[in-house]
């Protein structure tokens, strides 16, 4: 028998900022400013305990328990400014006070039974997982200029449970310079929000349920796959062919006194909070290879997916973290499917290996995330801006890419890619025409150098080019990452240390205009 154990502990504090440009052609203000401060602390104990028992030479199963818990406390400060022909019209001072503590673990049992020597194998896996996240909020808002005075104090319950259950099986068959595989894997998975929502009602001093937006809603998505795949050569020609035949399941069930007709005339379309959706469809995946000499070859590949939404992209209330731009889900939201292409050329040396392709990717109902007017104003007259995901009908990319490993030296090795694409949008909703096309580009380097002692030293570089969709243009971000380890302890044992975004780098811009 095997045991084994991992346990680790985290302390993280990890501060942030954000920051808000609004001008408005229409409402009481003509520009709005949202200067945001996080603070956010992060401390975690997580440990892995499990046991694999050889039942013979050739089989044997494993079991292992993970547990994991954590909590953070998180604090964000918001000052709001009002203009009006460009004079300070007002201010107020908005804070979050954000308490969440997790707790999730975690039961699996896997057998291997290696059926004979020729590589024939059958595993068996099975797994549950169960994470509570308990989360209280409290904001409170007040008037700093011209008056001082409280507009709203308000306290946020939000309890999320969710339990998911994994079971799979995989064979396998070698048959000479050929091999057949055979499958199922089926996940089930369901989350439960339970959102509450006091505001303090000024007149009494009593704090107010909102039952408007106190609800409890659940998420289950049950996916069911069986798959089968075969790979043979025959001299420079190889193939590997595959086929998984899926039926996914959403689910919604929403309790709450909200009115359903209200959420469609927010949303503009007719949407069902409750609802039980199901999609069965084929998924192939194609790749042929040829090779033009030993070190030398071009590559054709094709392969469908499915790009399912998340619980937060369909829960239909909105987010409280500010007052004029909140986050709301779409519980219309459908799954999207995609069919990509890839033609491949890869060629080795000595010391450089370079590889090529060429590719074109079309989704549909793809998943966008736009931006738009709800018609609504806060209590002192600003208009709110709703972000809502939706399925626009296409969405098309073609894109070239390139990538190189060299390893001059034994002490030396250099990893870079570079990747251009455009891309096309094609879709409208409410009315409103989101269609766009556009061009961007990242690019990717690494190094690794072994210095004295034992000692490495590691070097990620990234940066993304600036892009645009409809209504946003975004900036380019650029990264560098440093990280040295050493072993030690006569080669027992590790230290490392990382540096992220070395140059504090790593910002979002983007321009929105609706």
């Amino acid at each position: 028998f095997n045991l084994f154990n991992t346990t680790g502990y985290n302390y993280r504090d990890a501060p942030g900022n954000a920051f808000y440009d609004n001008t408005y052609t229409s409402g009481s203000y003509d520009r709005i400013i949202e200067d945001r401060d996080y603070f956010r602390l992060r401390k975690g104990f997580n440990t892995n305990l499990g046991l694999e028992y050889f039942i013979t030479e050739e089989s044997s199963i494993t079991g292992s328990v993970f547990y994991r818990t954590s909590k953070s406390e998180d604090e964000t400060e918001n000052t709001n400014q009002r203009f009006i022909n460009s004079t300070l019209d007002s201010e107020t001072f908005r804070t979050e006070d954000e308490g969440e503590d997790d707790e999730n673990y975690q039961f699996s049992l896997n057998y291997i039974n290696n059926l004979d020597d020729d590589g024939q194998k059958l595993t068996v896996d099975a797994q549950y997982s169960n994470g509570v996240e308990d989360k209280t909020n409290i904001i409170q808002e007040n008037n700093t200029l011209p008056n001082d005075n409280l507009i709203v104090l308000e306290n946020v319950f939000e309890k999320e449970t969710q339990n998911e259950y994994l079971i799979q099986a995989d064979y396998v068959l070698p048959m000479g310079d050929a091999q057949f595989e055979a499958g199922y894997r089926g996940t089930f998975e369901k989350t439960e929000t339970d959102y509450r929502l006091d505001s303090l009602n000024q007149t009494t001093g009593l704090f107010d349920i909102n039952q408007d937006l106190t609800n409890l809603f659940a998420y289950t998505e049950n996916v069911n796959a069986v798959y089968t795949q075969y790979g043979n050569k025959y001299g420079k020609f190889s193939f590997l062919l595959g086929l998984r035949l899926e039926n996914t399941q959403l689910k919604g069930e929403l309790t709450s006194l909200y009115d359903s007709s209200e959420l469609e005339d927010q949303l503009g379309v007719d949407v069902e909070a409750n609802f039980d959706k199901n999609y069965l469809g084929l998924f192939p995946t194609v790749n042929v290879i040829y090779e033009l000499g030993e070190n030398e070859n071009i590559s054709l590949g094709y392969n469908r997916r499915i790009n399912r939404p998340r619980g937060r992209y369909v829960n239909p209330f909105p987010s409280r973290s500010s007052r004029t731009n909140i986050f709301q889900g779409n519980p219309d939201l459908d799954p999207a499917f995609s069919n990509a292409f890839d033609v491949g050329y890869l060629k080795r040396w000595d010391k450089l290996t370079l590889t090529s392709s060429v590719y074109y990717q079309r989704e549909t109902d793809s998943f966008e995330r736009i931006q738009e007017e709800t018609g609504e104003t806060t209590t002192d007259g600003i208009e709110i801006i709703r972000s809502i995901p939706i399925n626009l009908s296409t969405n098309d990319r073609i894109g070239v890419e390139a990538g190189m490993l060299y390893n001059p030296a034994k002490w030396l090795r250099l990893n870079s890619s570079f990747n251009f694409f455009q891309f096309k949008t094609d879709g409208a909703f409410n009315g409103i025409d989101y269609g766009t096309t556009n061009t961007s580009w990242f690019a990717r380097f690494s190094s690794k150098v072994s210095l004295p002692a034992k000692i490495d030293w590691q070097t990620n570089a990234f940066y993304r080019g600036p892009s645009s969709t409809a209504q946003t243009e975004n900036g380019g971000i650029f990264s560098l990452n440093l990280a040295f380890s050493k072993d030690i302890l006569k080669d027992n044992g590790t230290i490392s240390l990382n540096v992220s975004d070395l140059l504090n780098s790593r910002k979002r811009t983007s321009y929105t205009e609706i």
